[in-house]
């Protein structure tokens, strides 16, 4: 039996990227999948049509994740396509950078809204299913599964780009709380921060040998990750193999947050 069978799960921002890689390793453990994006609609049919190679069902469907009208929107298509949703996956998310001092008010607060608010939205959406529907034992140990989407930028500092650390550290201890507060409805709240992974938002940088080699300086491990490392990383969160985990957040970064530069002393 695949992990996910049977189940049901959301996806914010999966049209490319990330996201996409999560929405086609779901699929391929048996999860019907909602597909959001924001503005590429070609991007969102370009994942579904993954999604229909491995033999996965899915709908797609627009939402700005930090309006919560249009995540409750995105729920209730959802709930009408496949019955319910057992699994949120918080992907969405910007960059909008800039030095501090450069930083306008206007790039802090419409990053902080989608990065950490749409955080908010959206696993307040997912707990109200979660508390309606209940444990569904054949399905799953828990009621659902929240999966945050961070960075290792929630621990490591990132200068010019103060809004973004700030929203990933925020959903850090967003994690713990929630976590904490809703374990005993047996709903499983953790995080993911990736490192450094192939996506076309850094395609200047891992293309680039030069850069290339540069970034690898920061990666004990000495590859760049691929958004199916993510993918695998959010399965094993979805399923009954972590049903013990919770509250925590997980680093798939090659072992960016081992401070590489200290590996020789220092």
């Amino acid at each position: 039996m695949k992990k996910l069978e049977n189940q049901t799960a959301i996806i914010t921002g999966s049209s490319s990227g990330i996201g996409q890689g999560i929405a086609i390793e779901m699929a391929k453990e048996g999860a019907n999948i909602c597909i959001n994006y924001l503005s590429s609609e070609e991007g969102a049919e370009e994942t579904q049509e993954e999604i229909e190679k491995v033999g996965g069902k899915s709908i797609i469907v627009q939402a700005d994740t930090s309006k919560p009208k249009e995540v409750s929107n995105m729920f209730e298509q959802t709930i009408k396509a496949f019955g319910t949703v057992d699994i949120v996956v918080s992907n969405a998310g910007v960059q909008k950078d800039a030095s501090f001092l450069d930083m306008s008010i206007d790039d802090w607060k419409s990053l902080i809204d989608i990065n950490l608010n749409g955080q908010f939205i959206c696993a307040k959406e997912a707990a109200k299913e979660f508390l309606r529907r209940g444990i569904v034992e054949e399905r799953s140990k828990a009621a659902g599964k929240i999966i945050c989407m961070s960075s290792v930028h929630d621990i490591i500092p990132w200068g010019g780009h103060i809004n973004y650390a700030t929203s990933k550290a925020g959903i850090l201890m967003f994690v713990k709380t929630l976590a904490q507060e809703l374990g005993k409805h047996k709903i499983r709240v953790n995080a993911l921060s990736p490192g450094a992974i192939k996506t076309k938002i850094n395609e200047e940088v891992w293309k680039d040998e030069e850069s290339r080699e540069k970034l690898l300086e920061l990666i004990p491990y000495q590859r760049i990750g691929e958004p199916e490392d993510i993918g695998k990383a959010a399965v094993w969160l979805a399923s009954d193999d972590s049903d013990y985990v919770q509250g925590q957040t997980i680093y798939v970064d090659g072992g960016m947050t081992l401070y590489p530069g200290f590996s020789d002393n220092g």
